[in-house]
């Protein structure tokens, strides 16, 4: 069975043909999966001081552009024999918007081009896709670049030592999502785990522990190191394709993705409160850091 039934596509807001499309539809023609693409108009900032008649009018301009530019590119994909249905729609809530539009056509799967906004902005405003990796209840893919239409090589990173994750099924959905692209794409699939030590020293200092900090490094990477291997082996992952590495997660998988060609990195969300939820995941960080696309999926 394919693993998609239903896309949805976030078009661009500038109208052009971008990575996400170029991804949506092959992965459109490798599934046999329909395509819904819609446009998302947002007000312009004065636009509330025109004239009434006046905001109709550019209102109905604005999405008869949208509507135009989404029939080209429908009757273009169509001619490739892809099933697409567009619509433009007038919002001041995007993100709304988004999550009801995909929950009503049932999608499998959000695609969107990754949106890059400036450091100083997200300190006062959350973008759009940290919100939709935070809220949609389906897999997201954020695509950051043109790289393979269809992804070659798809990434799964994994996080044995959190609690969070084990309860959740977590790890186990992201590969299972990464497993599913991949043989869609007949794309390779990896694993990969990054093991920062500085919270083993950090954890042993905390506790007042005896023993040497080597000691503890050693004892925890071997634990880690071990439900890695077997969530590895639940799924067929072959060694070579197993990556167990040192360093602090963000430059750790930024590093990785760069040097190893990776098409898609499959990464988890969880549901976050407070200041964490203020300074972001590492999967929010990531989307800024990495070469490839992001593929998010819930816990």
């Amino acid at each position: 069975m394919s693993q998609y039934q239903r896309l949805f596509l976030i078009a661009d807001r500038d109208m052009r043909h971008t990575p996400a499309l170029q991804r949506a539809a092959a992965l459109a023609t490798a599934s046999d999966a329909a395509l819904h693409i819609a446009a998302f108009v947002e007000p312009f900032a004065t636009l509330s001081l025109l004239d009434k008649s006046v905001q109709d009018k550019t209102r109905e301009s604005y999405l008869q552009e949208h509507r135009e530019w989404l029939k080209d590119e429908a009757e273009l994909l169509r001619s490739t024999g892809i099933k697409v249905t567009t619509e433009a729609v007038w919002t001041n809530h995007a993100l709304e918007e988004i999550l009801q539009h995909a929950a009503e056509i049932q999608a499998d799967l959000l695609i969107k081009d990754l949106q890059h906004e400036p450091a100083l902005k997200r300190a006062f405003i959350t973008p759009l896709d940290w919100h939709l990796l935070r809220e949609s209840p389906i897999p997201v893919l954020l695509v950051s670049s043109p790289g393979n239409a269809l992804p070659r090589r798809v990434v799964a990173a994994v996080d044995p030592s959190r609690p969070q994750a084990q309860e959740s099924d977590l790890n186990q959905r992201i590969i299972e999502t990464a497993n599913g692209l991949a043989l869609q794409c007949d794309a390779e699939l990896h694993l990969l785990h990054t093991y920062d030590p500085t919270l083993a020293y950090l954890t042993n200092a905390v506790a007042g522990s005896v023993s040497s900090g080597s000691d503890l490094v050693e004892e925890l990477r071997s634990k880690l190191q071990a439900g890695f291997n077997a969530l590895a082996d639940d799924y067929g992952v072959p060694a070579e394709r197993r990556h167990f590495i040192i360093g602090s997660p963000i430059s750790a998988i930024a590093d990785f993705a760069r040097l190893n060609q990776t098409d898609v990195l499959v990464m988890g969300t969880v549901q976050r409160q407070g200041l964490d939820k203020l300074i972001g995941s590492t999967t929010e960080h990531l989307l800024y850091q990495v070469p490839c696309s992001i593929l998010a999926v819930k816990a």
